[in-house]
């Protein structure tokens, strides 16, 4: 039940599944507080998620229609239904608004002219969030050198995939313009070098990680994962967002099976195939019977990371999955596919080497954007 001085705070996360179930962890850790959450979702999701609603009595799904896409693709249908949010906004009559990537939600138009506070609530890493800033090096000549014995210094071909992802039109002027300030789910201990060079005040929530309430459907997965020793499974999981080409699907799990161990993949389709099981390599699937596992859809990640039985973690690197991986004893390998990803990579791997960055050709021509007759003149 709302408290007398609650809010009403609504959340407009990024969506994709990382982004919602973070903005839905700190939507929890606030209804705990007594504040009325209303938590915009796309359409069909709410069945995945409801279980993760430790308070269904604060907290209530708004859902949109969004269509399904890749990541570059869905920044232009979020950007296109504004005037809906516009709409539910007059509707809820919000106090706050905490909002992810979308670059309009901070504009005068909205949340000004509705006299609504904006907050944006950053899932991303602060060192990617300041590596899109162009204006670095002004910084660092103002008074930010410290960062620079922290410079996730790129290789050239992620480079060029961490300056296109900044090219999008989307996010643009959400730090320095509108927004109310900004909170980053993060803590100093890690990342105070990064917040210190925003230009605008940075509130550190600190990591919101998600509870691992065992559910029924879990019971199969510690079934399954219980037939095996303590430390020798290897996850693999590259969020919602990813969808390899097929080469690149069926070079993943020819991996997964030439390290000899057992593995969990939990991986989308990729693109042409409508399951995962129609793009298996020929004979993969009963060479890999009893000790390999590739499932296509929504798996309990919290919960399989904290099974003794799995020792090290494929992730695509989002801050999201990182931040769960960390508080578990799992080794991390990180397999970038683009935007802050990248630069965590080099974090993790490089900085503070609690991970190792994987390098594989194909892979790392395909994210950079050039054409496959490229690589064969390295």
């Amino acid at each position: 039940m709302a408290s007398p001085n609650s809010l009403h705070i609504a959340m407009l996360p990024w969506f994709a599944m990382e982004h919602i179930t973070s903005f839905l962890q700190l939507s929890n850790k606030l209804a705990q507080r007594g504040h009325k959450i209303s938590l915009f979702i796309p359409k069909n999701t709410q069945p995945t998620l409801q279980h993760l609603n430790h308070h269904p009595n604060l907290i209530t799904f708004v859902q949109i229609s969004v269509p399904s896409s890749n990541v570059s693709l869905l920044m232009t249908p979020m950007d296109l239904f504004d005037k809906d949010i516009e709409v539910l906004l007059l509707d809820l009559n919000p106090n706050i608004v905490f909002f992810d990537l979308a670059y309009w939600m901070p504009t005068p138009r909205l949340t000004h002219c509705l006299r609504i506070k904006s907050l944006l609530y950053s899932v991303i890493s602060p060192s990617s969030l300041a590596s899109y800033d162009l204006s670095y090096p002004l910084r660092i000549s103002k008074g930010c050198s410290n960062i620079t014995e922290y410079d996730p210094i790129l290789h050239a071909h992620k480079a060029k995939v961490l300056a296109g992802f900044g090219n999008f039109e989307f996010g643009k002027g959400a730090i320095e313009g509108w927004t109310t300030a900004l909170v980053q789910s993060y803590a100093r201990g890690m990342d105070g070098a990064y917040v210190d060079y925003f230009p605008t005040s940075a509130l550190l929530a600190g990591s919101v990680i998600p509870e691992a309430i065992a559910s029924n459907k879990d019971e199969n997965w510690a079934k399954w994962l219980g037939g095996f020793e303590a430390g020798s499974v290897v996850y693999c999981a590259l969020g919602s967002e990813c969808r390899l080409e097929p080469y690149q699907f069926q070079e993943l799990l020819l991996g997964l099976e030439l390290s000899g161990m057992p593995f969990l993949a939990a991986l989308k389709p990729p693109k042409g195939f409508e399951c995962v099981e129609s793009a298996f390599p020929q004979g993969f699937k009963e060479r890999v019977e009893g000790r390999g596992f590739v499932y296509g859809g929504c798996v309990p990640q919290q919960f399989i990371l904290q099974h003794p039985s799995v020792g090290c973690f494929i992730t695509h690197g989002g801050s999201g999955p990182l931040s769960e991986a960390l508080v578990n004893k799992c080794q991390l390998m990180l397999l970038p596919n683009h935007g802050e990803m990248v630069v965590n990579a080099r974090v993790i791997g490089n900085i503070l080497k609690v991970g190792v960055e994987v390098e594989k050709l194909k892979i790392i021509i395909k994210m950079a954007c050039l054409p496959k007759r490229a690589y064969a003149k390295l």
